[in-house]
């Protein structure tokens, strides 16, 4: 359940009314503060309470039940994006772009090291690396453990790049407390057990998408993380199983702005161990940055309309018409489309010979609208 408080609620009256939920519901409620107005997230047991009562209080503003299992990672109970603090440089979350490289595990000092510079020379921000490898055969180099973990830790000594590598069980915590990151492996996903250990240490998770895990299942094991107290969680899209056998796995883009949409926290995307394929590192991550699917399909839907327009005037009111859907537009791209449709209007028969002034005038009302649709986004 969400309670949104009025803005003219103060500090005390709001604490009352928090002191008077845990003990009459027997709840947990987690405390929001924004710009405008406070939220309130109650978790537990919340079918006793009475909706219209708590509208009903002097500094409440509006109540309303949450549906979704996952509480803590909802963008509901969080409204704003998660940032988590890596160090005085660093921090990911709220629009941030980092880039995490490094070997697929640790075999010597002179490996890690010489890859470590490389990656720091190229611009990465972190440095990543298997110390503990689970392999599908059980004959296959599971790691230096214990000693790949020191590797690494010279290796960020050497550039100065934090560390990300992934842990195996929750026996294995303490060896991890000197880790920037702490990976959980698409296999560990729902190692509830490992889970609930790494939500009683205060240190960032890194927590891959499962080989065949639903979005709602993803969000539920970074639940279990946040439900013991710790809120640093990074969510990774690695791919997951598919009957596609061309790539390793099959990238999910479109889990991306779902989550994003479902979720206040982080998200970063594996495309190494989606594609399995170098040449797709590259291309993987340049194809989710692209807006969301059902803008594109708007906007091929609208340049095609645009180019069958004749008049200035008929593309003037096509324009606005979208600009009142429901296309989820970026000013960069609304830019471009501005400029995109005033080339086509200066192409048709009706404005090529018309003066310089008539083009000028056509190119301010564009301004004007361009200028709307930015402040609605």
């Amino acid at each position: 359940m969400i309670i949104v408080l009025k803005p003219s609620a103060s500090p005390e009256q709001i604490m009352n009314f928090t002191n008077m939920l845990k003990e009459e519901y027997n709840v947990k409620v987690n405390k929001w503060e924004g710009v405008h107005s406070t939220v309130l997230g109650l978790i537990g047991d919340t079918t006793k309470i009475d909706m219209d009562y708590i509208d009903a209080q002097d500094i409440v503003e509006n109540v309303k039940r949450v549906q979704e299992p996952y509480k803590k990672a909802n963008r509901k109970f969080h409204p704003d994006d998660t940032k988590i603090k890596i160090n005085d440089d660093i921090t990911i979350g709220g629009g941030s772009l980092h880039i995490m490289a490094g070997p697929c595990s640790v075999e010597s000092e002179t490996q890690i090291v010489d890859i470590a510079k490389s990656v720091k020379a190229s611009g990465a921000t972190f440095l990543r690396g298997g110390a503990f490898k689970p392999r599908t055969s059980p004959y296959a180099f599971q790691g230096l453990k214990a000693e790949g973990l020191d590797l690494l830790k010279i290796a960020r000594k050497e550039t100065g790049l934090p560390i990300v590598t992934e842990i195996m069980r929750a026996s294995h915590i303490d060896m991890f407390e000197n880790v920037d990151i702490i990976q959980v492996g698409a296999r560990n996903m729902q190692n509830f057990e490992l889970l609930k250990e790494l939500g009683k240490i205060d240190k960032p998770i890194l927590l891959k998408r499962g080989l065949s895990a639903t979005i709602e299942e993803w969000l539920m094991s970074a639940e279990y993380i946040m439900a013991g107290g710790n809120d640093k969680v990074i969510l990774c899209e690695r791919g997951i199983r598919t009957y596609e056998t061309f790539t390793r796995n099959t990238l999910d883009i479109s889990a991306i702005p779902v989550v994003k949409a479902l979720s206040h926290l982080p998200v970063i995307v594996d495309p190494s161990h989606a594609a399995g394929k170098s040449w797709l590192v590259e291309q993987l991550p340049q194809a989710q940055t692209v807006l969301s699917l059902r803008f594109i399909m708007t906007r091929r839907t609208l340049f095609r309309t645009v180019r069958s327009h004749s008049h200035p005037n008929s593309l003037i009111r096509l324009q606005r018409k979208y600009l009142h859907s429901k296309a989820q537009l970026t000013k960069s791209t609304a830019n471009n489309f501005i400029l995109y449709i005033y080339s086509e209007a200066l192409k048709n028969e009706h404005c090529r010979y018309r003066s310089w002034y008539y083009r000028r005038q056509l190119l301010q009302g564009y301004k004007k609208i361009y200028r709307q649709l930015c402040n609605r986004y």
